[in-house]
């Protein structure tokens, strides 16, 4: 089976969990075996992980005919996409999109992010993802949260191949019931249009039935599954504190209840000043996590040092006596 995958961000370049489960689904769904993968994602740099599918970037496909040189493509993208296949999507232009802006290679730029005009880029990566779906082979489509539904409309629309989307969480979890109505509506209508529906959870499932009226018959749980790690990450051995240190390890912003994080923390010195509180991670909420800190008075307990990834991750939890995630 081939599957036309797409996706907001893939590691190593990774901005919270969404690249991580991408990468573990896409990697397991190949070692099932009898699966041909095609990944697609705003930006890619060039070092991400080829071996278990193949790696398109909507940063990479024309959507406006440009006359130029295998070699000056080659000069370009090289680093990232084969010339080749360029020019195997520049024949699949379907429309003139030469009134948008568009690189010397007839490309949109995308940021690789979350940038504030991200509904402009959602848009701007279902129209790269027209020409994706007219030239890949595949028999199924494969979406990734909210920002891939319309791509993933787009190109069922275009093949009248199945659609599949993967609910990793719906703004009902992100906003915690303050829904913003044109994030709403994206994902309702991914799920209107999806032929099926994954769903990380049964809570998840279940406000996918009861918030966005969906079939029940249409939506399956499908939990997140978890690889074993190295040895090298399971004995990694880093300086501990003399006191006590809890930890928070995630993206600082509402779904994940970081200020739960900061209050139990002030709470907890009033008994005992011998413990250090770690937030690690970034994301919207962190200048308002330090200016709590400092009003509950424990500044000088509290540290943020910032987006972790890699190596780092597993040492900050080794260093770490408690663990703890508020998500709400």
């Amino acid at each position: 089976m081939k599957a036309l995958m797409f996706g907001w961000e893939f590691p190593p370049h990774i901005l919270g969990g969404l690249g991580t489960a991408s990468y573990g689904l896409t990697k397991g769904m190949w070692e099932c075996g009898n699966m041909d993968i095609t990944f697609v994602i705003p930006k890619p740099f060039g070092d991400e992980d080829k071996s278990f599918a193949k790696i398109i970037g909507a940063s990479q496909t024309p959507i406006a005919w440009r006359d130029v040189s295998r070699e000056y493509v080659e000069s370009r993208i090289g680093n990232v996409m084969n010339p080749d296949e360029y020019f195997r999507l520049r024949d699949h232009i379907y429309a003139d999109f030469n009134y948008m802006r568009t690189n010397d290679l007839g490309c949109i730029e995308f940021s690789g992010r979350y940038p504030d005009n991200l509904l402009e880029e959602i848009n701007n990566y279902s129209i790269c993802a027209g020409v994706i779906a007219r030239t890949e082979e595949f028999d199924v489509i494969h979406s990734h949260d909210w920002l891939t539904y319309p791509a993933g409309i787009h190109a069922k629309q275009v093949t009248g191949k199945p659609l599949v989307i993967h609910v990793h969480a719906t703004d009902f979890d992100r906003s915690r019931g303050n829904v913003n109505p044109t994030v709403y509506n994206i994902e309702r209508d991914g799920m209107l249009h999806a032929d099926h529906i994954i769903t990380v959870s049964n809570l998840t499932r279940n406000t996918v039935i009861d918030k966005y009226g969906i079939d029940p018959a249409k939506v399956t749980t499908v939990h997140n599954a978890v690889t074993p790690l190295s040895e090298e990450l399971l004995n990694v051995n880093p300086p501990r504190a003399k006191e006590k240190v809890v930890t928070f390890l995630g993206r600082i912003t509402m779904q994940k209840g970081p200020e739960y994080f900061v209050e139990a923390a002030a709470r907890v010195l009033k008994n005992n000043h011998n413990v250090r509180f770690v937030m690690a991670g970034s994301g919207d909420m962190m200048d308002k996590m330090i200016t709590l800190a400092a009003e509950r008075g424990i500044a000088d307990r509290f540290h943020f040092p910032g987006f972790q990834k890699g190596k780092q991750v597993y040492e900050m939890l080794k260093a770490s006596d408690v663990y703890v995630m508020p998500s709400v």
